[in-house]
């Protein structure tokens, strides 16, 4: 049976990255209540808001957090101008490799980020092209809501619930593994799940459940360390689903991973 764990909780500021405000437009009344209490505090946060609403998700292993970062005019909005911008791969890059075979990916794919990093997964190196305005928007919001900075970013296009991501980590040796993937969801409401690496299979070693859930327009969810060492996680068929769905996934890639790869890509003189 699957788990839903949805518990209240608000997310504290990171200590190692830049103190977290709310994305524009996102002040709820009371919030607006809690910041006349607030007045009397030091000067120096005075510009950072109160942090959005978080809801926590745990299990064994599995540490996220998951709020609505956008109102739905927002996440309307954002949606049509990422559909005007964004630029899906194409040919070899549209591809991806799975024990030794080569399938089309069954959805559209774009990587941006900052200049020169690079993103290999699957038996494909994606280069980052470079930030468009809308994007860059998004990234800020994330940074200001969890207070994580991210330098790249994966963006999947569904174009309705046939399409769709089978169960992977994200543990590539490329990203930071200190810094949370940050999740954000445009269009459609998908069903997302995660599934314990010891309860995959019909061989299993443990009886885990899995963990469902639905991912709405304009969320935001947080897969903090170490969720991706022990969880997979997918987005299956959804045949019901009938509109298109964007999802961005903000990551940090490590520079010197990226140096290192292309030095040893060169040719050899």
């Amino acid at each position: 049976m699957d788990q839903f764990l949805l518990e209240g909780q608000k997310k504290h500021v990171c200590s190692n990255d830049v103190p977290r405000r709310s994305p524009k437009k996102k002040k709820t009344k009371m919030e607006e209540h809690e910041s006349i209490e607030e007045e009397d505090k030091d000067k120096d946060f005075e510009e950072f808001s109160h942090p959005i609403p978080w809801q926590k998700i745990e299990a064994e292993g599995l540490d996220c957090d998951y709020a609505l970062l956008f109102t739905k005019e927002e996440a309307d909005d954002l949606f049509r101008q990422l559909e005007k911008e964004v630029v899906y791969s194409t040919g070899e890059e549209a591809k991806v490799q799975v024990f030794g075979k080569v399938y089309n990916i069954p959805r559209k794919q774009a990587t941006y980020g900052n200049a020169g990093l690079t993103y290999t997964y699957s038996g494909v190196r994606r280069l980052a092209c470079p930030w468009t305005p809308t994007l860059e928007y998004i990234r800020n919001a994330v940074t200001d809501a969890t207070g994580r900075k991210f330098n790249f970013v994966l963006i999947n296009r569904y174009k309705d619930g046939q399409d769709h991501m089978g169960e992977h980590r994200d543990d590539e040796k490329e990203l930071d593994p200190s810094c949370p993937i940050a999740s954000v969801s445009l269009g459609a409401a998908r069903d997302f799940i995660f599934r314990h690496r010891d309860a995959r299979g019909k061989r299993t070693s443990r009886q885990i459940d899995p963990i469902k859930l639905e991912l709405a327009h304009g969320s935001l969810l947080l897969m903090n360390p170490p969720t991706n060492t022990f969880w997979y996680h997918s987005l299956p068929v959804r045949r019901k689903v009938l509109s298109p769905r964007i999802n961005l996934t903000f990551r940090r890639i490590l520079g010197d991973i990226n140096k290192q790869s292309k030095r040893n890509n060169k040719d050899p003189d």
